[in-house]
């Protein structure tokens, strides 16, 4: 299967092709893709392989879905405009962004809990970006330690997602070990300071924080780990370690959550050993210290200095959905702005993000740049943001979908797809490179 070199911008040229023709050609012996190239069928496959409450956890949106269904018809009021009669045979997909040369304008979003999708989960997909020569957002709810996702894909370009906890000590203790593990810059994440209204996790009554999954930065990290043994020592002996429903009651379901829950202790009780998790108050109060720590509804913009006195990695504000923010956010010296709605999740009838692109865009005006999500599903609808104003596009269930599918080779083939598909679009409508996208090379419906 053909790859990207990582940050080889020579390499992502004529991907198009070669995609094309490394699919065509296995076709002969009978060989299909992993994973299906049409977005709808790859969303439904996913449905079909992975549990109800992985598949809602994924693709659900908050309230009645307005703003995820906003989200995508937001691109239907775009075409793009062809010009032919000109020489496109070598195209360019590179950018600058942060200081450095990109193969392609394309980042993976961060997406937690991912091993309700596989196995491997964050290892996956880690390996999978490196291959394409694409910077991976690591999630501040992953399902394995930056550390251990840094050493998945040695010297790949990565980011660090983070939720400002209500715990200073512990903000600047992740972002220590992000910057550690050679994380490049640190993507703030400001709308999730509540959980969403989702209607698809509360109808299963299913959300996984509360089994003990998405929640090993925390359980590795020393400062939530002194929370955890402050919490449990304070709890009563005989019930720090129970795991009941809400009326008090053990249940089947209860057991199997308090198994999940000590199955994910080891890293608090340095034992793997199932019954001695089981056992052990530490795993149970993890997740109690979790839900009270994980997000603040104080986070103002006077306490986003802070983050500056913990890291030295440039800051990325993810959840900008109003220019005035957009300026603010320029003005107070931040090093990114990211265009976000959280994928509809947050918010039901929320202004859909490529609404709203082009004049953040303008109040930016280039000083930093603009990074996009909600919405992208293919090459085509990353060329309409880009054309917008964005100056890189981050990518999110659709990678999950392939990691529920196929693995590393599903996350692999949905990051192909949608590069090739950018690079043919780009040369279908004349033009040579990302640069030359612009409202020129649009049409409004």
């Amino acid at each position: 299967m053909s790859t990207v070199a990582p940050n080889d911008p020579a390499a992502a040229r004529g991907i198009s092709r070669r995609t094309q023709s490394d699919i065509f050609r296995a076709g002969i012996s009978g060989d299909r893709p992993a994973v299906p190239v049409g977005v709808d069928a790859l969303d439904a496959e996913a449905e079909a392989a992975l549990s109800k409450e992985a598949y809602a956890y994924v693709a659900g949106g908050a309230g009645s879905e307005a703003t995820v269904a906003a989200n995508r018809r937001e691109f239907e009021r775009w075409q793009v405009w062809p010009r032919p009669l000109r020489d496109v045979s070598s195209r360019d997909l590179s950018v600058e962004f942060l200081g450095r040369t990109r193969p392609t304008p394309l980042l993976l979003a961060p997406l937690g809990v991912m091993e309700l999708v596989h196995p491997e989960a964050d290892l996956a997909v880690a390996r999978a970006a490196a291959s394409a020569g694409v910077p991976y957002t690591v999630s501040n709810q992953a399902s394995f330690p930056v550390e251990r996702i840094a050493q998945s894909a040695p010297g790949a370009p990565r980011l660090f997602q983070l939720y400002w906890s209500a715990s200073d000590e512990l903000n600047a203790s992740l972002l220590g070990r992000a910057e550690a593990a050679g994380c490049e810059a640190v993507v703030v994440t400001l709308d999730t300071h509540l959980l969403g209204w989702r209607t698809r996790d509360l109808d299963l009554a299913y959300l996984p924080f509360t089994r003990g999954m998405g929640i090993a930065q925390y359980t590795s990290d020393p400062v939530f780990q002194a929370l955890v043994r402050e919490r449990a020592g304070a709890a009563p002996a005989d019930q720090a370690a129970r795991t009941t429903d809400a009326a008090g009651r053990v249940t089947p379901r209860t057991i199997a959550a308090g198994v999940s829950i000590a199955r994910r202790g080891a890293g608090l009780t340095g034992s793997r050993s199932l019954r001695e998790n089981l056992r052990s108050p530490l795993p149970r109060a993890a997740v109690e210290t979790f839900l009270d720590v994980f997000s603040t509804p104080t986070l103002t913009w006077d306490d986003l200095a802070r983050a500056r006195e913990w890291t030295s990695l440039p800051i990325i504000l993810k959840g900008i959905v109003h220019p005035d923010d957009a300026e603010r956010a320029t003005d107070a010296g931040v090093d990114g702005v990211w265009v976000s709605n959280h994928g509809g999740r947050q918010i039901d009838r929320s202004v859909p993000t490529l609404a709203v692109l082009p004049e953040i865009a303008e109040r930016v005006g280039g000083r930093i740049p603009v990074v996009f999500d909600s919405g992208i599903r293919s090459g085509a609808d990353a060329a309409i943001a880009l054309a917008l104003g964005a100056d890189v596009v981050a990518l999110g269930r659709p990678y999950a979908y392939g990691l529920g599918i196929a693995g590393e080779r599903g996350v692999r083939e949905v990051i192909r797809n949608v590069l090739a598909e950018l690079d043919i679009t780009l040369g279908l409508a004349g033009l040579t490179s990302i640069g030359e996208l612009d409202r020129d090379a649009l049409r409004a419906v």
